[in-house]
């Protein structure tokens, strides 16, 4: 009767990685509990370290390279909101300038998760709401 309950008990694991297998993808909902090192509280089941993370552009601070052109109105405002001296005037500011996006996760950020499929890593999608 052992061995019945045994092959029951793989034949039940076959089906279930099987099931498991045919999903290409598994997402989860986790929300940061501490910024460094990082670790994401995942479904309140699990939390995951760093090395078990990779990090989309979307939750990480980066520079980027903007083109813009506009003209800005310099004066300074008295309390009252009219502006004084000096007078205002126009400083044309045109070409590419860097610009560092903050990005970054934080304490209390809900992510959104894939897991790899068959792996431990999990690949942080985006936050969930977008940040202020």
């Amino acid at each position: 009767m052992a061995d019945a309950n045994g092959l029951v008990e793989a034949m039940k694991r076959a089906a279930r990685d099987e099931r498991e297998s045919s999903k290409p993808v598994n997402v989860y909902f986790g929300e940061v509990v501490s910024k460094s090192p990082l670790k994401i509280n995942v479904e309140q089941k699990m939390v995951l370290g760093e090395p078990q993370l990779v990090l989309t552009r979307n939750v990480t601070d980066y520079m980027t390279t903007v083109t813009i052109q506009w003209d800005t109105e310099i004066g300074v405002l008295s309390p009252d909101g009219k502006t004084t001296a000096p007078p205002p005037h126009l400083h044309d500011i045109v070409g590419q300038k860097n610009f560092l996006m903050h990005n970054a996760l934080e304490v209390g950020d809900e992510v959104i998760l894939i897991r790899q499929q068959e792996g431990q890593k999990f690949i942080v999608i985006d936050r969930i709401g977008g940040k202020p």
